[in-house]
């Protein structure tokens, strides 16, 4: 009896494969910046979020410091002990482990600012596109007395605001006015963006014929319009995230960003500026590095991200 032949379709490739085979993959391979900025942000977001783990000491716990060994230079330079690679500060806190809980605050704070600002701005500037009329000029209007102050005035407003009205407030509590008050500076380009691209959206065919056949709008926003306009969103969410994280290190540098028990890395700066021109340089220097580190590799992604998702540059 002869075989009966495989007629059966091949398996279609998974996401994964589709991903490497794309592209954006390719562009990336074929970038040394965008590689080196990956890295460079990888090995920041894995030292941040296993500092418990990776962290030669707990720079928190009380029971383990020692006042003794307070503002010790780095190993390398005279006086400076293996023990601490990057010096002490003056509470004898490692500096190393300190920028290592530090980072994990800020991009906590940066990360959770975005996704709230994206939430925000995508959601008001596809309903200002789809719908136009008196809600587009409503909400475009509030995007220009957004925009005519400067963010971090606003963040500082209501960031003071927040602890007026709760002086007590849980250090939970003063993490989320602080993350609320970075999201309502940064909605506005998403807002501004989303529209443009939800305008010329809602002419195409595709649009129409879902409201010939009785589409309900919010069905054809979420389903059909949403998907499409996500792209420029990706990448300036990206790229807002170096700059969350650089106004949060403003505001904690200003003394009115996240509670002194949970310092991040611009109340590390904040606090080795005092020390800064008295010999002490790697109390604040260190901190500033890593700032910028994590703020350059960020950008950098995003750079590479705009030009891959372009298709006028491939």
């Amino acid at each position: 009896m002869a075989p009966v032949p495989d007629t059966s379709l091949p398996r279609p490739p998974g996401r994964l494969a589709r991903f490497l085979d794309g592209d954006v993959w390719h562009s990336f391979k074929r970038s040394p910046t965008a590689i080196l900025a990956a890295v460079i942000a990888a090995v920041c977001v894995f030292c941040a979020l296993f500092a418990g783990w990776v962290s030669p000491h707990d720079p928190f716990d009380l029971a383990t410091l020692d006042l003794m060994d307070s503002r010790l230079p780095p190993a390398w330079i005279d006086g400076g002990s293996t023990k601490y690679l990057l010096g002490t500060d003056d509470q004898g806190r490692d500096i190393l482990s300190a920028l290592m809980y530090g980072a994990r605050i800020s991009l906590l704070v940066g990360l959770a600012s975005v996704a709230l600002s994206v939430v925000l701005g995508v959601g008001l500037g596809l309903l200002a596109g789809f719908v136009g009329g008196r809600t587009d000029a409503f909400i475009m209007r509030v995007c220009d007395v957004m925009l005519s102050f400067p963010a971090i005035l606003v963040a500082l407003l209501i960031d003071g605001v927040g602890r007026a009205l709760f002086p007590q407030a849980h250090e939970t509590l003063a993490f989320g006015v602080l993350i609320l008050a970075i999201a309502l500076t940064g909605w506005v380009q998403y807002a501004r963006t989303v529209r443009g691209s939800t305008m010329v959206e809602r002419q195409k065919e595709y649009v129409q014929a879902a409201r010939i056949i009785g589409v309900p709008s919010l069905r054809i926003m979420r389903r059909h319009v949403l998907p499409n306009v996500m792209g420029p969103v990706l990448v300036l969410a990206t790229i807002q995230v170096a700059t969350a994280i650089l106004t949060e290190a403003t505001l904690s540098f200003l003394g009115v960003g996240v509670p002194p028990t949970s310092p991040s890395l611009g109340t590390l700066i904040r606090v080795g500026n005092d020390f800064l021109f008295s010999g002490e340089w790697w109390i604040t220097i260190f901190p500033g590095v890593m700032l910028v580190l994590i703020a350059l590799s960020v950008n950098l992604l995003g750079d590479w991200l705009r030009d891959a998702l372009n298709p006028r540059l491939r």
